[in-house]
């Protein structure tokens, strides 16, 4: 008898303990008696592949469940004739190891063995990695939970790429996994690919148990994923594991975050300024000169958004300009770039960086990472990261009056509306307009269009479509050529712009610099458990407002006056009431206003909506690239 064996009873003994304890099932799982509580739509012969141990759940019959504990290890007594055959093959695995494959059958990325339990007990005792077997795989049918959906993009990611290492708890995650490698789910992955993918994601496993990931409610795919959006898959193989290990050890504060339940904390209205003592009124405070950054995708010359926020910048200065200093980093075309340019407002003295378009999320982790000193914000929405703010407005208010103009302008009731890229509170902007059509022209449709489509003109496409009025672009940059933007009537190769959206940035940057300098940054009670916080502030803040144009009546103006004054003292939620999306299906219930997280996650299209939501391959490269990263779809209520 070799001393192991005792070892591994002793484990097992142990695990037998803790499962009885947690009134859990203390032996193997056996699949015939999962199978009969579920629809299954067929099976399918895989071959011989390498299964991952730690993938193996149990047994397919219950023919020898008793002799093994849930982890495998040997429950039977030392002097048994178990216990010898399961000693003689431990000593030949150790001469010359267990090349011989078991049989086994995988459902739901599971594996339960049919012949070979001692086999893998021997290899998980001794520490092996996988083990080869012949699988057919049981095919569950298909079915709308989540846990079904990830099954089914597993299928469709082990078609196409071979690989069975890993796994995930959120859908949307191999889609993503993906697309960090420069593929879609269903391009072919050579060979290589296979070789590499497999030495990456076992280097972060092997430091990922190290740091004790198995207690975490997590599946290690889901870690290796937020490693990847923060640090890319670029040089991953080059990096020593000392430099992954400190990369990793910077993002476990996120992990057990995410593990816990850590979630997107909407604050949806500036908090209060706190009433200063008698005592600190009287004595003058001393505070430190602050040098903030903006880093732009684009310049106030080319983009319209870029022009938005840098009002905000000098208003910023306007208000502040003797406690403030800000520098400008703008031009900046890509995720490498921003991080180059973050690191350079911080080299410059940067306390405070406002990185101002969503395709700098990555870098701007990446960043706050390096940087912890540093207070770095983001503008976008609906991001799970404990290293940085985001910020975002809640333009679906602003769109709902206008909406309501348009229908009270409308002669046609056909109106078209221009949407840029499906990001996180895309869809509720386009709804909350056609709820606001809808609320004074209940016949009207609206006609969706993209501008970020890859196949033609969006205005166009809506004039065609016979549209009387057009909702654009809310703001143009200065050195554009003139055009209407906002709600206009289109004529000829122009318009004549009615009203528009705007944004004041300004507001929301002097608020922010405030609570900074008020010392409150940390004690404003707005992020607790591990939640990450995103601003998301409405008109009620002044962070966003309407605006009308001389050519629209001046009674017309009143009544959406009138309703925005509804909005601001919390009197009407626009999405209440009965609302039907385009299928005929209620998502929103009488007397039951959506949640704010449902707001931002919406990704659905009102009854009165013509059009649809586009995937990513629909998309210009640039577009179909956001909406990976920060889409609309399932999947993406979180950094994973």
């Amino acid at each position: 008898m070799v001393p192991e064996y005792s070892q591994a009873r002793k484990l097992a003994q142990k695990a037998y303990r803790q499962d009885m304890y947690a009134k859990r099932n203390p032996y193997l799982q056996v699949l015939d008696e999962l199978l009969p509580l579920v629809r299954t739509a067929g099976e399918m012969d895989l071959g011989l592949v390498e299964i991952p141990l730690s993938r193996i759940a149990g047994t397919k019959t219950s023919g020898r469940t008793r002799a093994f504990a849930g982890n495998f290890m040997p429950l039977l007594p030392e002097e048994s004739e178990f216990a010898d055959k399961w000693c003689s093959l431990y000593l030949s695995h150790l001469e010359e190891g267990i090349r011989e494959p078991v049989i086994a059958c995988e459902f739901m990325n599971y594996y339960y063995i049919i012949e070979g339990n001692k086999r893998v007990s021997v290899l998980k005792f001794a520490g092996a990695v996988s083990v080869p077997a012949y699988v057919t795989r049981i095919i569950p049918a298909p079915g709308d939970t989540p846990e079904l959906k990830i099954y089914y993009e597993y299928m469709d990611f082990y078609r196409a790429s071979g690989v069975n290492t890993i796994y995930f708890t959120r859908e949307g995650s191999f889609s993503r996994l993906c697309g960090f490698m420069g593929k879609d789910i269903h391009t072919p992955w050579t060979r290589d690919d296979r070789m590499l993918f497999t030495s990456a994601f076992f280097r972060f496993s092997q430091i990922y148990r190290e740091k004790g990931g198995e207690k975490l409610a997590l599946q290690p795919g889901d870690g290796f994923l937020l490693y990847l959006s923060v640090y890319g898959w670029e040089g991953m193989l080059d990096k020593s594991m000392d430099q992954l290990r400190r990369e990793i050890v910077l993002l476990w504060p996120d992990l057990e975050s995410m593990a816990s339940g850590g979630a997107v904390r909407l604050i949806t209205q500036p908090a209060k300024p706190k009433e200063k003592s008698f005592i600190k009124k009287l004595i003058p405070a001393s505070r430190p000169r602050l040098t903030v950054g903006f880093i732009h995708y684009g310049t106030i010359h080319t983009s319209g958004w870029t022009y938005a926020h840098d009002l905000g910048r000098l208003y910023l200065e306007d208000v502040m300009g003797d406690q403030i200093t800000t520098r400008v980093y703008d031009d900046i075309q890509g995720d490498k770039d921003g991080g180059a340019a973050i690191e350079q407002a911080v080299a410059d003295g940067c306390q405070v960086v406002f990185t101002t378009s969503v395709r700098f999320l990555d870098a701007s982790i990446r960043a706050s990472i390096r940087h912890p000193e540093i207070r770095i914000l983001n503008c976008s929405l609906n991001t799970y990261t404990g290293h940085l703010r985001t910020y975002y407005g809640r333009l679906y208010e602003a769109k709902f009056l206008v909406g309501m103009l348009a229908g009270i302008l409308s002669d046609c009731g056909r109106i078209g509306y221009i949407a840029e890229t499906p990001l996180g509170g895309t869809a509720a902007a386009v709804n909350a307009f056609a709820l606001g059509v809808q609320t004074v022209f209940p016949g009207a449709k609206v006609v969706l269009e993209w501008s970020s489509a890859r196949d033609g003109d969006a205005e166009q496409k809506l004039k065609d479509a016979g549209v009387g009025l057009i909702s654009g672009p809310e703001m143009l940059a200065p050195s554009h050529s003139p055009r209407p933007y906002g709600l206009y009537r289109p004529e000829g190769s122009g318009g004549v712009s009615l009203a528009s959206s705007i944004w004041h940035w300004g507001k929301f940057y002097h608020q922010i610099m405030q609570t900074i300098l008020n010392g409150n940054w940390g004690r404003d009670g707005q992020g607790m458990d591990g939640d990450s916080i995103n601003y998301w502030w409405g008109i009620s803040s002044g962070i966003i407002d309407v605006i009308f144009s001389k050519n629209v009546p001046r009674r017309s103006i009143q009544l959406v006056e009138l309703m925005k004054r509804q909005i601001v003292n919390g009197n009407f939620q626009i999405f209440s009431g009965g609302v039907r999306s385009q299928d005929g299906t209620l998502q929103v219930p009488d007397g039951t206003p959506l949640t704010p997280p449902q707001i931002v996650r919406m990704d659905w299209l009102a009854e009165n909506v013509e059009g649809r939501i586009p995937s990513p391959d629909e998309l210009n490269e640039e577009a179909s690239r956001m909406m990976k990263n920060q889409g609309i779809f399932p999947g993406k209520d979180g950094i994973l």
